[in-house]
């Protein structure tokens, strides 16, 4: 029966569902929707997964794929040699502008490139320091028996070379004998070889041209002093075919070994004598006194005056241009009292700098003539460098190999200078007494230091020559401000015949 056949069917275990054939799939469609068999990957699947069996399938791969224009022309004209050709070149050709443009775009970020920019600024600013010097060394005064004696030998020598009087040093001198012999290092007339004869034919005209200086034979002479070493056992000769320079280089260096033996309590010139050379001192129309300036000496520009540095407690400021508005001074210049070897022009030397920088009045002063009316105006200007990477430079000196020996800040000529002054202790045994010394340490003077002549000289063309190194550690800081000055002139006659001084007056504005 239908129920039975029915129940004996439900009755038997259930057999496995056979898995449909290929065939039979339209036969049980009708039966209801199967699972999805899960995708085989195709073939251009599999490529991606898989490595190319030849670089022109991976090359002709990336052709096909690619974004780049022109790239997929390469495989698609592969029947035509020329077109292949063309934009092949033409595909390289574009690479190779791209390249070369990451290269300008890398080198030009790796160079640390810096923009600048410049401000013209008219605020109230502070009024720079301004040291003027009388130009006149040590007077005949203060140190007469050693300079009598100095100028009676120079007075001799000049004579027995040249056979040429000093009515200056003629009016001091007792009788022209021969005092050569009491000081070391004469100055000499020495034989130079002649040159072969053909560099004697190929001497132009102009070189026979006379000057004023006092000249030996340039064919057979030159003038200068023997220097030797402490045990006598390496000399040389610091010589000079100008007879004028040889006479001043001696004179200075013998001037040298007498300011070494002067005590530092030694008295230079009175306080009183600023009145003798600044007649007037006015800043924005009102007159100065005692505590806008500061005093010192120098070896070779005589007695300087400091005005407005850092000790003034009430710094000048300047806000306005013109003569008016700044620092004027009416400045008396003296001559009699001149060394006439060691100072060879008559007024005043004058240098503006910051309130913390040393006056080197040899690399930033300027001399003023008696006689005429100097105006000076003055721009400030500050210059910040980048370090690191963009550029070497020091904030405060902390990080330069050199002690500083100045009481100032830190600057690049006062490093180079403390640099000298180190390796001359190091190397002479004694200080140079143009620079400050540290404490225990000796001026250098002949008759202490015989031998240091010989050293100063030899160190000194090493310095000049960067053998010392003091130009390589020495670097600039990294910030650093100036003031430019401008001098101007304009003579104007003195209409005062009854003083015996010529006048100098220095205006400066900012």
């Amino acid at each position: 029966r239908k129920g039975d056949k029915l129940k004996e069917q439900d009755s038997r275990p259930p057999q496995p569902t056979p898995r449909p054939r290929k065939g039979d799939e339209h036969e049980e469609q009708g039966l209801g929707p199967e699972p999805a068999a899960p995708q085989q990957p195709t073939a251009e699947e599999e490529a991606l997964i898989e490595f190319h069996r030849s670089y022109r399938e991976l090359f002709e791969f990336f052709c096909n794929n690619t974004t780049i224009h022109g790239a997929i022309r390469l495989v698609c004209s592969q029947h035509n040699r020329m077109k292949t050709a063309f934009w092949a070149v033409l595909w390289l050709c574009t690479f190779g502008v791209m390249y070369w443009q990451f290269g300008l775009l890398f080198g030009e970020y790796f160079s640390y490139p810096v923009s600048l920019n410049i401000n013209l600024n008219s605020d109230k600013l502070v009024f720079p320091a301004v040291t003027i010097c009388t130009l006149n060394p040590y007077r005949y005064a203060e140190i007469k028996e050693q300079l009598e004696e100095l100028d009676r030998i120079a007075e001799q020598t000049l004579y027995d070379l040249y056979k040429y009087n000093s009515t200056t040093l003629a009016a001091r001198s007792r009788g022209r004998r021969d005092l050569r012999g009491t000081l070391p290092h004469p100055l000499q007339r020495l034989r130079v070889p002649p040159p072969p004869p053909g560099a004697r034919r190929a001497r132009s005209a102009a070189s026979s041209v006379r000057d004023n200086n006092p000249q030996v034979d340039r064919k057979d002479w030159k003038i200068g002093f023997q220097l030797c070493n402490q045990n006598k056992s390496d000399c040389f000769y610091q010589t000079y075919s100008s007879g004028v320079d040889a006479v001043r280089e001696w004179y200075h260096f013998h001037y040298i070994n007498i300011l070494s033996r002067l005590p530092e309590t030694l008295p230079s010139l009175e306080e009183h004598t600023l009145g003798n050379f600044i007649f007037a001192c006015r800043f924005n129309q009102v007159s100065c006194n005692q505590a806008n300036y500061s005093h010192f000496h120098h070896p070779m520009y005589g007695n300087c005056y400091t005005f407005n540095d850092k000790n003034n407690s009430n710094l000048w400021m300047s806000s306005m241009p013109g003569i008016n508005n700044g620092l004027s001074l009416m400045l008396r210049t003296e001559q009699n009292d001149f060394i006439p070897l060691l100072s060879t022009v008559t007024g005043a030397r004058v240098m503006v700098h910051g309130q913390d920088e040393p006056a080197f009045m040899d690399d930033g002063g300027f001399n003023l003539r008696p006689g005429v009316e100097t105006s000076i105006s003055m721009r400030k200007e500050a210059l910040d460098r980048l370090g690191g990477d963009y550029g070497d430079c020091t904030k405060n000196g902390s990080d330069v190999p050199v002690k500083n020996l100045f009481p100032s800040k830190y600057t690049q000529q006062v490093c180079i200078r403390s640099c000298f002054q180190e390796s001359m202790i190091k190397v002479c045994g004694c200080a140079y007494i143009f620079y400050p010394r540290p404490r225990n340490v000796e001026y250098c003077d002949y008759k202490k230091h015989s031998s240091w002549g010989y050293c100063y000289y030899k160190l000194q063309a090493d310095f000049s020559s960067d053998h010392l190194g003091c130009f390589t550690k020495c670097r600039k800081p990294c910030r650093n401000g100036s003031s430019r000055c401008y001098p101007g002139r304009t003579t104007t006659p003195s209409t005062t015949r009854g003083m015996e001084w010529p006048r100098s007056t220095s205006s400066s504005r900012s």
